[in-house]
C-alpha cells in the first residue's frame, strides 16, 4: 500500500512540475491578448467616487489609464491591492492615470479596504457591478485593464496583477 501512495505522490509532483514549467509558473492569472476587449473601444463611465465626487473614464479626457477592478471581499484583491497602491505611491505613473473600480461591494467595507491599503488613486464605486459586468463583461475579480488615450483596450490581465506586469503595462501606455 505504501508503494502505491508513494508512486501516486511522485506522479502528482511530476504533473505539477510539468504544468508549472509549461505555463511559466502562471496557472490561473494571465495577460490575455485574445480577450474580446483587446483592440476594442470601451464606453465611458461615470461612477460616484468611493470617498465623494465622481470618477469618470480617463480616456474621455484623452488620458491613457489603468483600471484596477476589485472588491473588499475578494481574497486575491486583498493580496493585490497593497502592492498596487504601494507601486502607484512610489512611482509617478503620469501621464497614465490609475483608477480603481470597487465592484459589488458595500461602501463602508470598500472605504475601510482602500484606507487600510493606502490607496491614493481615485476609486469609483460600482455597487451593482454595472460597469464591471456591463461595460467590461467581468464576472470575477480582480481584473486589470490597460486603456489608451483613445479609449481602446490594449491589454487585459485576469487575476491579481504582479508588480512587474503593472509596471510594463504603464510603461507601454506612456510610450
Amino acid at each position: 500500500m505504501w508503494i502505491a501512495i508513494t508512486a501516486g505522490a511522485v506522479v502528482a509532483v511530476v504533473v505539477i512540475a510539468v504544468v508549472s514549467a509549461l505555463t511559466g509558473g502562471q496557472v490561473t492569472s494571465t495577460t490575455t491578448p485574445n480577450s474580446k476587449l483587446v483592440g476594442e473601444h470601451v464606453g465611458y463611465f461615470d461612477l460616484s467616487g468611493l470617498n465623494g465626487g465622481h470618477v469618470a473614464a480617463p480616456w474621455k479626457e484623452h488620458h491613457a489609464s489603468v483600471l484596477i477592478f476589485f472588491a473588499s471581499w475578494c481574497g486575491p484583491c486583498q493580496g493585490e491591492m497593497p502592492k498596487v497602491a504601494a507601486y502607484v505611491r512610489m512611482h509617478n505613473p503620469s501621464p497614465v492615470e490609475v483608477v480603481g473600480i470597487d465592484a459589488n461591494d458595500e461602501r463602508t467595507a470598500a472605504q475601510k479596504f482602500v484606507k487600510k491599503d493606502g490607496v491614493t488613486f481615485p476609486v469609483g464605486f460600482d455597487a451593482e457591478g454595472d460597469v464591471t459586468s456591463g461595460v467590461f463583461g467581468f464576472g470575477q475579480l480582480p481584473e486589470t485593464v490597460f486603456v489608451n488615450a483613445k479609449g481602446v483596450v490594449t491589454q487585459v490581465y485576469f487575476g491579481a496583477i504582479p508588480r512587474a506586469q503593472l509596471a510594463a503595462g504603464i510603461t507601454a501606455l506612456a510610450a
